[in-house]
């Protein structure tokens, strides 16, 4: 399947079927992609129940969860029946700076870079890491945090 095709797929309504059967806990959060393009990628989850903490606002693996998601998914449309590599996350920083209430979007605006490193990571055979950034935002546009994570990818044999 080609990264084309993975977009349609992904932001598709059918999309949680693939959740539900990777991602069960991201589907049970109410973890959605909403936007996935050569730019980057968002996606988004709804302060509830199910992922509050005592303090009154959103669990902060769940938004870790959300925001990773985002960069995976920038990641995991390069693969196909062609394209086999591993993908492991080695390192995750991140700063919180407000209470997550309401809906909030987690955007990874580094497509083009992921684009030149799985393009890099492909044409050699030694494993190589990426950084990503993801901006969490509230309904107000405010930043209630922000995440890094480090991904290593290698191609297979």
């Amino acid at each position: 399947m080609s990264k084309v095709a993975f977009r349609k797929r992904a932001l598709g309504r059918f999309f949680f079927l693939f959740l539900l059967k990777n991602l069960p806990l991201a589907f049970i959060a109410g973890v959605h992609l909403e936007e996935l393009n050569n730019e980057g990628s968002q996606t988004s989850m709804r302060f509830k129940w199910l992922n509050k903490n005592p303090f009154r606002s959103m669990y902060f693996a769940a938004m870790h969860m959300a925001a990773e998601f985002a960069t995976g998914a920038l990641l995991f449309q390069y693969m196909n029946s062609s394209t086999r590599f591993s993908m492991l996350l080695v390192k995750t920083e991140a700063e919180f700076h407000k209470k997550a209430l309401g809906k909030i979007a987690f955007t990874c605006n580094q497509g083009i870079e992921a684009d030149q490193f799985i393009t890099n990571m492909l044409d050699s055979t030694d494993g190589q890491t990426i950084r990503l950034t993801v901006r969490a935002t509230n309904e107000e546009q405010l930043e209630v945090a922000t995440f890094t994570y480090t991904w290593a990818c290698k191609k297979k044999a």
